[in-house]
This record gives C-alpha cells, sequence and structure tokens, in this order.
C-alpha cells in the first residue's frame, strides 16, 4: 500500500496525466511548482503560496533542463538529490512529484522551440547566456500542457524568468495563473538558491554581502554607479550587471512607475542572482 504520507511519483507525462484527471474528476484545483531539484525552502514557500491561492494538490516537476545550460554551464555538476528531495516534499504534504527524464522532455526526433524575443529579454540574462530562455521558456510551457494546472508558482529571485513566464502563458493563451512568491532568504539576507550549495563558508560570508549593499542602493539610487566597485571590493569575483529597470517591463524606469533593482554576480565558479523593489 501507498505511504500517504509521500507523493505520488510519475516519471512520464502519461503518468502525470492521469493522477492529475482523477483529481480534476474530483473537483480539485490543481498548483505546479517546476524546479530543477535541489529544494530548500524557498520551493516550499511556493507550495504554501499554491495552498494559500486555493489550490487542493500541489505538484512539484523536478527536472534539470539541458537546454538552459550554455556549453560551458554546469549542467553536469548541477546538485541532484532524489532521496531527499522526495523527503521534503513527503514533509509539507505535496501531492505529486514528476520526475522525467530528458528522453521524456525531449524525444528522439524533438524539433521545436520556444524563442522569446521583446524587452523582456533584450538583455540581463538573455545577453549573459545566450539561448538560456528558449530553455527556460520551451520547458516551462511543456510542463503546463503536461500538468494542465490552474496554478503555477515561481519565486522572485529569478525575477526577469518570472516575467518571461507571465509573457509566454499570456502570449499563448495558456489557461494557468502564474504567482509570483518573495524570494526566501536565510536569517543574514542570502536568497535561498541551490547553486548555494557550491559555496564554501568564506565564500558564503562574501556572498551575503550582495543583498546588503542592494539594499542601500535601493534605499539610495544615487549610490547606483558606485555599486559595480563596492561588490568587487567586498569580494565578487565578477559583476554580471547591476541595474535599475522598470518592476512590469525591463525598460529603462521612468518617473511614477514601478522600480526593481536587479543584479547578477560572480563568485569563484557560482553565479549568484537578486533583486528587491525600490521605492
Amino acid at each position: 500500500m501507498t505511504d500517504p504520507a509521500n507523493p505520488v511519483i510519475a516519471r512520464t507525462a502519461a503518468e502525470l496525466r492521469a493522477a492529475v484527471a482523477g483529481w480534476r474528476r474530483a473537483g480539485d484545483r490543481i498548483g505546479l511548482v517546476p524546479t530543477m531539484g535541489a529544494l530548500h525552502q524557498g520551493h516550499l514557500e511556493l507550495a504554501a503560496a499554491l495552498r494559500k491561492a486555493g489550490a487542493a494538490r500541489v505538484l512539484f516537476s523536478i527536472f534539470v533542463n539541458p537546454a538552459q545550460f550554455g556549453p560551458k554551464e554546469d549542467f553536469s555538476r548541477y546538485p541532484r538529490r532524489e532521496a531527499e528531495d522526495l523527503a521534503k516534499l513527503a514533509s509539507i504534504g505535496a501531492d505529486l512529484a514528476y520526475l522525467p527524464t530528458v528522453d521524456e522532455i525531449y524525444p528522439e526526433g524533438f524539433a521545436f522551440s520556444i524563442v522569446p524575443s521583446g524587452p523582456i529579454v533584450a538583455d540581463l540574462e538573455a545577453a549573459v547566456r545566450p539561448g538560456h530562455f528558449a530553455g527556460v521558456a520551451t520547458v516551462v510551457a511543456k510542463l503546463l500542457i503536461q500538468a494542465a494546472p490552474d496554478l503555477a508558482a515561481f519565486g522572485e529571485k529569478d525575477y526577469q524568468q518570472l516575467l518571461l513566464v507571465r509573457r509566454l502563458v499570456r502570449d499563448l493563451d495558456l489557461p494557468c495563473e502564474i504567482l509570483g512568491v518573495p524570494t526566501v532568504r536565510d536569517r543574514d539576507g542570502l536568497a535561498l538558491s541551490s547553486r548555494n550549495a557550491y559555496l564554501g563558508e568564506a565564500q558564503l560570508a562574501v556572498a551575503r554581502r550582495l543583498n546588503r549593499i542592494m539594499a542601500e542602493i535601493a534605499a539610495d539610487p544615487a549610490l547606483l554607479a558606485a555599486g559595480p566597485d563596492r561588490l568587487r571590493d567586498a569580494g565578487f569575483d565578477a559583476v554580471d550587471y547591476l541595474v535599475l529597470r522598470d518592476a512590469e517591463t525591463l525598460a529603462e524606469p521612468a518617473p511614477g512607475r514601478p522600480r526593481r533593482l536587479i543584479a547578477a554576480v560572480r563568485l569563484g565558479a557560482t553565479r549568484l542572482l537578486d533583486n528587491m523593489a525600490v521605492p
């Protein structure tokens, strides 16, 4: 007998759809949390947000998507912790874990991808990681089609990605509401990320300075110009970008519009992303 405390495990789209179909017949609203695994508290907060928004069933997908990694990026060493992830999902009462293989998502002969365009992907991650958002858009579209959720939750830490997914759903008329959930941080303000596992203790001490410097700039945007130098002086090896943008379009900010401070920095071989609202 299946342990009711553990999530159902689906490894194929057919298994996923069969489980979801049963819940739909019961009238349940379905929520999806797409992830690449190595789950942390930030991921679990996405499930809580879905429950609060009315999802009776919460599903997690765990898939390290090769299409969103560049040739010199960390696909092969990205943390994979299936047993630990499933234990965390059981601890919060997740209903299903979708664990597809690469061949399940990209079967032999796979020939189509979604290539986003427009101001949301004009620069920032799109410039630093060419092709990255095509990989993100394609896999997210497939997951939303396969699971057919009413709601899907994404963290604000990957802010450009969140805006991309909202545009994807809007432009392709996918019947899913996208929830943006505030970034979860450790007690020192570091944004939780699966890639934090790459950092040693000395690097973590440096990483925690990112949020502090950004908070000072957010409080006084006149400090922005000196921001990259301050980050390098704080111990970061490189600053890919540190910009103030319109919070809804990522265009240059205009008076009276909501703004977002967005950063990507490098610490050793690890890239860290963060962002915050600017009054």
